[in-house]
């Protein structure tokens, strides 16, 4: 079945036609879909590729990530029509031509608002992620206050407003957990590239930390030798 992208862009969208079976998207002006004027979208970002049964996209190491209806895209996706597939700040949507209105899927909500405080929680929540595809368990409450250095009683507490944000409700407490991290990715309200960030400058930090700290023993150990 014929297929195109509507491009959606600051004067609207713009339609491109996916005869070949295959199409590039980045922001190198030798893609398919080339997004030039988007800087968070890698210079080659994802695929469009068609199988005899449908079509897919598969991300291809992007910085920024693929995501389809707020869903990261972690291996190839299949598309169905009306499917919004969001690279960088940009927004396609994959449409079939002749095709049924009862094949199209809705997108994801978009995220809530949440505080500054509320946003840290979720960070350390989400920070298993980091070194996985897809989560087991989301970061304890216990964890969580460790690494903001706040009681677990403040942690919880924060925890439930984020539940009723992201409605999340009915499950045991790791899993309400894990169900809030994968709202949040979902619906966008972190991606994966601010999670590497953010994780790489904590470490920096504990480094930096850690290494004062061996600095003062140090100089506490030739202060008392030299007295």
């Amino acid at each position: 079945m014929s297929a195109y992208l509507e491009v959606w862009g600051s004067v609207g969208p713009q339609l491109v036609d996916l005869d070949a079976g295959r199409a590039t998207v980045g922001r190198g002006p030798d893609n398919d879909v080339a997004l030039p004027w988007d800087r968070t979208v890698s210079a080659l970002h994802a695929v469009l590729q068609r199988y005899p049964s449908g079509w897919s996209v598969r991300d291809l190491g992007s910085t920024n990530g693929t995501f389809v209806n707020g869903a990261p895209v972690t291996a190839e996706h299949r598309l169905r029509n009306g499917d919004e597939v969001t690279v960088g700040a940009s927004r396609l949507v994959f449409r079939l031509r002749n095709a049924p209105p009862s094949t199209v899927t809705a997108g994801a909500a978009p995220p809530p608002h949440i505080t500054r405080r509320e946003r840290e929680v979720l960070l350390a929540l989400c920070e298993p992620l980091v070194d996985g595809d897809m989560f087991t368990e989301a970061a304890t409450v216990a964890s969580i206050a460790e690494r903001l250095v706040v009681t677990e009683a403040a942690v919880k507490f924060h925890l439930a407003n984020l539940y009723d944000k992201f409605d999340v409700h009915d499950t045991g407490e790791g899993g309400r957990r894990s169900r809030l991290a994968n709202e949040a990715i979902r619906r966008r309200a972190l991606t994966l590239s601010q999670l590497r960030s953010e994780s790489r400058t904590a470490s920096r930090s504990e480094s930096r930390s850690e290494s004062r700290s061996v600095s003062r023993s140090v100089s506490t150990g030739e202060s008392g030798r030299s007295s």
